[in-house]
């Protein structure tokens, strides 16, 4: 198949790999992106922090703690560019959006769009007003909860666009915002190693395989190289295992122990995880309208 100069230029943002190599990859997996950047990171081409894909889609992020500090709320809600992301009626709406999410108790996004969020208006409803205003599509992307009825929720907010919620037991609510604040900077998948997905292991457990082969060792050193760099990804991805961004010399499960607490869930979101970007010229856009006017 024809690898297109715009498939080439996505897997570099996502990656760091070179255009050339970008393009083999591509070329040798017919075009399919994930497997591209499979293919790059056992070449050893692509960084491994990189395998999330480059944050693109433009919008906010809320978070909002009930005042008893036992249940909160993420929400991000998209929109088309920046420029309205900042707009004052999109925050609003937001902020509006999250409000009656922590008061209700909506599992679906069916359930949300129905809910009422201003007397007499819907969430759908203000949602296509704003819309009419604003004149660009915005949409609740996704939203969660977190409660502990028994401890605390403690959070984070990073300039709108990363939220995190963490729910803790015996946990001071200081200590709690601030481990809510190592989330946000050092994005954990999981909290402890037992809960990383056994596809994650075993697709790292792959790629550090055939990096290995790619030594010429024997088999046993193989295994061993293997397995330490396994331990090391445990380490380095979940909650407990990594340094704390406060103190290095320590863990944050160290930190936990310590104080003789227990990290329960975390929530991390950030603004366009997974989505692809407009690749269009906003300013270039308004300038044409303006000249056609």
């Amino acid at each position: 198949m024809t690898i297109s100069a715009a498939l080439v230029k996505e897997l570099r943002e996502r990656t760091g790999a070179g255009m050339m190599d970008c393009k083999k990859a591509l070329t040798q997996t017919d075009g399919n992106i994930d497997q591209g950047i499979e293919l790059l990171r056992t070449l050893g081409v692509a960084s491994a922090e990189k395998k999330s894909g480059r944050i693109a889609a433009e919008g906010v992020i809320v978070q909002l703690i009930s005042g008893d500090n036992l249940s909160g709320v993420l929400v991000e809600v998209n929109c088309e560019t920046d420029f309205v992301a900042k707009d004052n009626s999109f925050k609003e709406y937001s902020t509006a959006v999250a409000q009656c999410l922590l008061a209700g108790d909506q599992i679906t996004m069916e359930d949300l769009e129905e809910s009422e969020l201003h007397p007499g208006i819907s969430v759908i409803q203000a949602r296509q007003e704003l819309i009419s205003k604003i004149g660009e599509n915005i949409s609740v992307r996704r939203f969660d909860r977190l409660r502990s009825p028994d401890g605390l929720v403690a959070g984070y907010l990073h300039g709108g666009r990363i939220g995190v919620l963490v729910s803790l037991d015996k946990c001071e609510a200081e200590l709690g915002k601030d481990i809510a604040m190592h989330i946000a900077a050092s994005r954990p998948i999981c909290v402890a190693e037992n809960d990383v997905p056994e596809e994650v292991i075993e697709a790292e457990r792959s790629i550090f395989t055939a990096q290995a082969n790619e030594s010429g060792k024997s088999d046993d050193i193989v295994a061993r190289m293997v397995d330490g760099k396994l331990k090391k990804f445990m380490k380095e991805n979940t909650l407990l295992g990594q340094a704390y961004v406060k103190d290095p010399d320590i863990t944050v499960g160290d930190l936990i122990a310590g104080v003789d607490a227990k990290v329960c869930e975390m929530l991390r979101y950030e603004v366009g995880e997974g989505l692809a970007k407009r690749d269009d010229d906003f300013v270039a856009e308004v300038m044409a309208q303006a000249s056609r006017g």
